[in-house]
Formats: C-alpha cells, structure tokens, sequence
C-alpha cells in the first residue's frame, strides 16, 4: 500500500507538472504573434501587434534607394508607424548607390531585410523566380483596409495571375510639358489637355516644326531652314524605353505578342510608333537626337532657357519645374490610334524569411499611404497610391490645387489620363524583358541616329531577340 501510494503521489505531480508546462507553451504561443497572414486571420491595426494584441519588442528592416528628399517621406512614414505601434521600431537602410548588387549580396549571405524597395525591370523578379517573396495577395484577401480595387490600376507586379510579388508607393505617368510663353511669343495654340481634344501625331509634329527656329531665326517650316544649327528645338523626348512605350501602346503594338510567343518590335504597329520617333529627329528636325541631346538640359531647365519648347517627360518632372519658376503647364501626348499613357513606379516586396509578415505587411501599408509622403506628393514628386485620391474632390484638391507643381492642366492631362487609359510597363509583365532589351537597345540606336529604319533594325535582331522571348506574365 505504501508503494502504491508513492507511486499514486509521482503520478499526480508527474502530471501537475505537465499541466503547467503546456499552459506556458500556449501562453509563449499566443504572445508571440502570427508567424503566417493565414495564421492572423486578419489584417486589422491589431494585427501589427500579433493575433493577442501582444506588445512584445519587434525590430523590422527595411531598404531603400532614393534621394535625400525621398529618404526623408520615409522616414516620416516610419515615424508614423511607430508612434501607432510603440512596440515595433524600423531600421531604415539607405543605399545610395549600386542598389540591386548590394541587396542580391546581401540574400546572398542570408542578410535579408524584411521588406524592400525593388524595381521590376532588375532583380525584382529574379529573386521572385527564386521563391524569395511572400504572395501578396494572401494579404490583399484578409485586408479591410486595402485591396486592389482601392489602389491605382497598374501599381502592382504579379509573378503570375494571383502572385503578387510588390506593390508600388504610387504611380508615375507621362505627359507633354511645355513653356507657356513661348506659345504665346508664337501666336500658337498651347497642348490640349483633355483627352478628346489630343493632338494627332501629324498635328503635332506641325507644331513642332513651327517652335523649331535655327540660329537665324528660321523655323523647321522656312526656306533655308539650318537643321545643323538649332537654337531651340520644337520637343525633347528621350529615346528611353519609358518614354517611346507610349506611343507603341498607342499605336496597338507591344513588346511580345499577345500570347507571349513572339517577339513583337518588328510587327507593323510598334516600327510605325519607332520610325516616327526617328523621324522627329532625322527626317523633321524638330527634336534632338542622343547625340545633339547631350547638349541638351533637364527638362525644367531646357524648357526655361528655351532650349525646347516641349518635353515629353514623366510627371515628375514637376517637381523640378516648379523649382525653376517659369510659366509651364503640361497637356495630353499626342495620339497614333488610341490614347495611352505607360504606368511606371518601384514596388515594396516582402521577404518570406521575415519573422514578422504581419507587422511587416502593416508597415508596407503605412509606407503606401498618401498622408504619409504627402510632401513628396504636393512638390510634384509622386503621385498618391490610392484611387480615392484621384476620385474624391476634398482629397483630389490636397495634392492638385494651389501648388507650383500643379499647373492648370495637370488634372486633365495626367490625372484623369493615368486613371483611364494607363498600361502597365512592360517590365512588369514581359518575361525576361531585360535580356530583350540588351539586344534591342544597340539596334535602335543605328534608328535613332537615322543610319538604318525601325524595320531594318528590328529585323536585323528579330531572330536573336525571339530567343530570349519567354512569355506574359498577365496571362496562365
């Protein structure tokens, strides 16, 4: 009997012992927050603080490039964070220069941040290859926040249909920026700027011709007109792949075809919007070619010295131009076929070896908000993320009324365009689009300096560009 009850007493402190142990591991559990969105069941503000409202110390890391005044909007966005979630603090990494090379080491060496800034034409979708991001969209689903119905259209980069792998802080669009005495020194009509107004190319170029004046004061419509002397040229337009997408969208074409089989540059309607673009510079003399563009300004000071009268520019050259102070509006690019203006924007992706994507997808939200880069936005920077902010007039008049960034037909010209007939970039849904572009770039510099046609150049590498082409990322 006394056995048994030694061996009843072991029993019975055997298991108060294993009482307490399981009640300290569900404890430590529950404190220790969601390790997975679908583990949280929820993207609500409490979410940041884990599923149990925990306020456990939290440390995140994020990178970042940009500039001091970029930097700064982060900052800001973090220090709003943090004041909203006291138990989590945000290490900002800025690298300022050789971005992709310092980051692709860091993973390299598993010294990974939690979230960063990643830019869709370079290692964005390399690292995505790899299984290196979370699926966004895992988050979108939960959020009562935030969904893709909320955002700008064309701010987010999917690794397939239903892979979000980044999403953008905001938009960037383009426009045509103009100096507005110069039309009027002219006697000439100023760049519409609505849509159902646009010029059509031929139209533009028309104009062009008469803003261009050699150093005799000859335009590019007179006799005797000196295309080796300009003074003033009728538009700039750089020969990057941002700018001249604009007018391939335009005019129907792509980069690959619509199944993402075959390369595209050389079908009709991309060498149409191509050769017309050389031709600004070859054949009509109203824009400079790379070479003369060397001497060229950036726009805000080309078109305050009247060095062109028109740019065809990304909207944040506003902020720029603003600076400058001079009369400048902007208006809606011409047209080929239909009205198009190409979406261009970094993106913040997550890691999947965070131990926090919770708190991570919470401070990616802050980071996106338009309150909290709102500087950024009122100088002409940025463009907000959110599509209430475009469509609601009290918080439309926050980043577009009053301000030297915003001339008068900035609402009609980038506003309701990027909203309405934005593309996205073809970074973000050309597979391998970079290997493309090495063999395209040289070829279109032979049609930029008019020593071979868009046709020509882009047959000369049709076989060798197919070879890199690997399909659509917008389509299974």
């Amino acid at each position: 009997m006394k056995r048994q009850k030694k061996t009843v007493m072991a029993l019975i402190a055997l298991l108060l012992i294993f009482a307490a142990v399981m009640s300290a591991c569900a404890k430590s559990g529950t404190e220790n927050g969601p390790s997975s969105p679908s583990a949280s069941g929820t993207s609500s503000a409490s979410g940041a603080s884990g599923a149990s409202g925990s306020k456990d110390p939290i440390k995140l890391r994020m990178t970042v490039w940009g500039s001091p005044e970029e930097v700064a909007a982060y900052k800001f966005a973090i220090k709003r964070f943090e004041t909203k979630y006291p138990n989590i603090k945000v290490d900002l990494q800025h690298i300022a220069a050789d971005y992709d090379t310092k980051l692709t080491t860091m993973v390299a060496g598993n010294d990974v941040p939690d979230i960063a800034m990643m830019e869709s034409g370079s290692i964005a979708y390399p690292l995505a290859e790899q299984g290196k991001f979370y699926n966004l969209q895992e988050f979108l689903d939960k959020d009562s926040d935030i969904n893709m119905d909320s955002l700008v259209p064309n701010i987010m980069y999917s690794l397939e249909p239903g892979n979000v792998i980044g999403i953008g802080p905001g938009p960037e669009s383009f426009g045509l920026f103009y100096n507005e005495d110069l039309f009027k020194e002219a006697g000439i009509s100023p760049p519409p700027t609505k849509l159902s107004e646009a010029w059509t190319w031929d139209e533009f170029i028309e104009v062009a011709k008469q803003l261009t004046v050699d150093t005799k004061g000859r335009t590019a419509n007179d006799p005797g007109f000196d295309p080796k002397n300009i003074k003033q040229y009728g538009v700039s337009a750089s020969t990057w792949w941002g700018v001249y997408s604009n007018f391939i969208y335009s005019n129907g074409g792509d980069f690959v075809s619509e199944d993402g089989k075959s390369f595209a540059l050389n079908q009709p309607a991309a060498v149409e919007a191509l050769q017309k673009i050389s031709d600004m510079m070859n054949v009509h003399h109203v824009s400079p070619s790379p070479v003369q563009a060397k001497n060229i300004p950036a726009t805000n000071v080309a078109l305050q010295t009247k060095k062109v009268a028109m740019a065809i520019d990304g909207q944040w050259a506003t902020a720029g131009l603003a600076q400058s102070k001079f009369n400048f509006n902007v208006g809606v690019m011409p047209v080929l076929k239909e009205p198009v203006t190409t979406v261009v924007c970094g993106m913040f992706s997550m890691f999947k070896s965070t131990k926090h994507p919770q708190e991570a997808w919470e401070l990616m939200k802050a980071l996106i908000d338009p309150e909290a880069s709102i500087e950024m936005i009122t100088s002409g920077t940025w463009m907000p993320s959110y599509k209430d902010w475009y469509t609601e007039p009290a918080m439309l008049s926050k980043w577009t009324e009053n301000l030297d960034a915003r001339p008068s037909g900035y609402k009609d010209a980038i506003v309701d365009v990027i909203l309405t007939k934005g593309h996205q970039t073809p970074t973000g849904y050309v597979k391998n689009f970079n290997k493309i572009m090495d063999i395209v770039n040289p070829a279109l510099d032979k049609v930029w300096l008019g020593q071979q046609t868009a046709q020509e150049a882009m047959d000369a590498i049709a076989d060798k560009a197919q070879q890199q082409v690997k399909g659509r990322r917008d389509i299974k």
